[in-house]
């Protein structure tokens, strides 16, 4: 489905924004929510054209095959697919639009693990048009948006940047199989990933790896 912005009496767009996103592509499949979603971006003047599709099949097909999507808003979970495998298919076709996650779970594990994958920004489905309009605000301006902020890495951080996004993943409750898709790594990576997270906080299976990480403050 298409929703445009209508050419006549459309409200103007918000002055803290240099001009809408031309074309916005929507991942849902709920399809109330995302009409209601579309229908908000166009009247709030934050899109001129939303597109909805309803799995990662389809998105990732509009996104190989059609040009011109300056964003992607995605939901977490479609249909007991996970969302976030859209982003390692993306990988490697060139230059792509920024992902924000659209999700009703936003506890710091799920978006932890959403900017682990790539995803540009997250906001929860329970936000209000303020933060709606705050978020397409950052990401038109190429920065960031997650909820609360995420504060950077202590310098004495013992893992590697990619060794704390396979924790991110861990924590979220991803199998290995997962983790591998969305960070695009091979089965070989990820297991010497948890291997060297393992050895570090000295644990022997990912119950305690998450327990203990949580009590260090590394998620």
């Amino acid at each position: 489905m298409i929703a445009t912005l209508p050419e006549r009496g459309s409200p103007a767009p918000d002055p803290c924004m240099t001009s809408p996103f031309r074309r916005v592509l929507l991942v849902d499949d709920h399809a109330l929510f995302a009409q209601g979603l579309a229908g908000l971006l166009l009247q709030e003047g934050l899109a001129e054209t939303v597109e909805t599709v309803s799995s990662v099949e389809e998105a990732s097909d509009r996104l190989t095959h059609q040009r011109g999507v300056e964003l992607v808003l995605l939901d977490l979970s479609l249909g007991g697919e996970p969302g976030l495998s859209l982003l390692p298919r993306l990988s490697g076709q060139g230059p792509q639009p920024p992902v924000v996650i659209i999700s009703s779970s936003d506890d710091e594990c799920t978006v932890r693990a959403a900017r682990a994958a790539g995803a540009r920004g997250f906001l929860a489905k329970s936000s209000g048009r303020l933060a709606l309009v705050r978020m397409m605000q950052a990401i038109s301006k190429g920065e960031g948006y997650f909820p609360g902020g995420m504060a950077p890495l202590s310098r004495d951080m013992p893992l590697t940047p990619r060794q704390l996004d396979v924790l991110s993943l861990l924590a979220q409750g991803f199998p290995n199989k997962r983790i591998c898709q969305s960070l695009d790594l091979t089965e070989h990576t990820v297991k010497t990933h948890l291997k060297a997270i393992f050895t570090q906080l000295a644990v022997h299976n990912r119950t305690e790896c998450v327990n203990k990480a949580r009590a260090l403050g590394w998620l």
